[in-house]
């Protein structure tokens, strides 16, 4: 004979069916089984009062948990959220806190949970850790001692008007110094960007950019119109090793959060897209809580440079120099030679030391190169590697 099988809902309608014939006291009826007379009471008032369904099993979850986020917070971190798409949970909790202090803002996982409900995130993996930069050297960690500048990559607006935004940031800051909608990466119209922001904020020590159009070229040392500028102002141009963004990661992790606001979709004319570069770069430098900074902005710690600019003076060189100018087509003559230096120092004074037939080629402070005079013919390309 088999073992009966029963359940507690079958349990409990029986004890209802025996409890209705009225045969036994609510004692006995309870004794015979297996429960208390309290639970008895409890089942017997679910049924009268709801019928056959009171006797099923209900949810023990709390109606409303006493650490609950309340509404008015959750629906502020919401609209927060819309407002800034590309923010997460710790940037809007550090915002909240700094703007809205009167506001009871949870723990920025509390945040996460709030916008993955809503449907206003989506889970991303795990980044790999980066290794830090090598081959060039670390800047000072205070506001001026290295710009970065680069181009963003070009893009079409809609009415089709190429765009190519030029960026200049803060290392140490992360301020947004410029955000410009040129039309090519030439360097008419990087110098008076250069210039402009220069009178504006004063002469960083150094500028960090990488190797491409107009920051460098194929002439000796690399050397180009921009490199040509940034000797004569005294500034030096650190160029990233080819191949390696992650030397600039700063600026290239500025230009991604650049495009998914500003670019995606691109404005309408290359007018409106400019002035979404404003509204970005006030919203970076003002609003957004950056991480690294410790939640602070960019203006929190930026302060403009104690150099100003002056008037670019000519270069001075030692006695052992020998000075020559230029000609228009990058050549220099020097002890009836030709020497090729390129056509970004045409009419510049460089400074020529020789040495054993060997002449070395300075402007400024920079080693552009040098030649050997020993060289079959008269004509010679000066070689070297400035970075």
């Amino acid at each position: 004979m088999p073992w009966m099988e029963t359940c507690a809902m079958s349990e409990r309608n029986g004890f209802i069916a025996e409890w209705r014939k009225r045969e036994e006291s609510m004692t006995a009826l309870c004794r015979r089984f297996g429960i208390s007379r309290e639970c008895g009471y409890k089942w017997l008032n679910r049924f009268m009062n709801e019928g056959p369904g009171g006797l099923e099993d209900r949810s023990r979850t709390r109606h409303h948990h006493p650490n609950a986020t309340p509404d008015e917070v959750e629906l502020r971190v919401r609209q927060l959220r819309i407002e800034h798409p590309t923010w997460g949970p710790k940037k809007l909790v550090a915002w909240l806190q700094r703007h809205e202090p009167d506001l009871e803002v949870p723990a920025p996982s509390t945040v996460g949970e709030i916008l993955r409900r809503a449907g206003l995130s989506e889970p991303r993996g795990r980044s790999q850790r980066v290794q830090r930069p090598q081959g060039i050297e670390s800047a000072e960690p205070r506001p001026n001692a290295l710009w970065c500048i680069d181009h963003k990559g070009h893009f079409p607006t809609r009415n089709g008007t190429h765009c190519v935004p030029l960026t200049l940031t803060d290392h140490h800051s992360r301020y947004l110094l410029g955000l410009h909608a040129t039309t090519s990466t030439r360097f008419a119209q990087v110098r008076p960007v250069l210039l402009f922001h220069f009178s504006e904020y004063g002469l960083p020590d150094a500028i960090r950019s990488d190797n491409g159009a107009p920051f460098a070229s194929r002439a000796p040392g690399g050397l180009s119109a921009f490199g040509v500028l940034m000797a004569k102002l005294g500034i030096r141009h650190e160029r990233i090793e080819p191949g390696h963004p992650e030397q600039n990661g700063r600026h290239e992790r500025m230009h991604r959060t650049l495009k998914a606001e500003t670019a995606s979709p691109p404005a309408n004319t290359l007018r409106a897209q400019q002035a979404a570069f404003i509204a970005f770069q006030d919203e970076y430098n003002n609003q957004r809580p950056h991480e690294a900074l410790q939640q602070r902005t960019p203006a929190d710690l930026y302060t403009a440079s104690t150099r100003p600019f002056v008037r670019i003076e000519p270069p001075m060189y030692a006695p052992e120099f020998m000075v020559r100018e230029v000609r228009h087509n990058g050549w220099v003559s020097f002890r009836g030679f030709d020497l090729y230096v390129g056509k970004a120092l045409d009419h510049e004074l460089v400074g020529c030391r020789e040495h054993n037939d060997i002449v070395e080629v300075f402007f400024y402070g920079i080693f552009v190169g040098a030649a050997d005079l020993r060289s079959k013919g008269r004509r010679v390309r000066v070689y070297g590697c400035q970075r």
